[in-house]
């Protein structure tokens, strides 16, 4: 956990440094700073979702291929 806040507490300064650099703006160099964590948080829950998902279907899809090939093989043993 210590590592996970480290690195997020460096992302920000990271984040306000860069941002500063570009534009020279404290206002504007500090809403980014935390407005893109929270966009960035949204935008990975949809895409946790979309993964799990797409998981879930390439699951289903190996099943149904493992199954057919079982039904070809008795097919042919038959």
């Amino acid at each position: 956990m210590a590592k996970t806040l480290t690195f997020g507490i460096m992302h920000l300064g990271i984040a306000f440094s860069v941002t500063y650099a570009l534009t020279g703006s404290l206002a504007i160099s500090g809403a980014i700073t935390f407005i893109e964590p929270a966009v960035n948080t949204v935008a990975h829950y949809f895409f946790d979702r979309y993964w799990e998902k797409r998981e879930r279907r390439q699951a289903g899809t190996a099943r149904n291929h493992a199954a057919a090939q079982r039904n070809h093989a008795n097919l042919a043993g038959a």
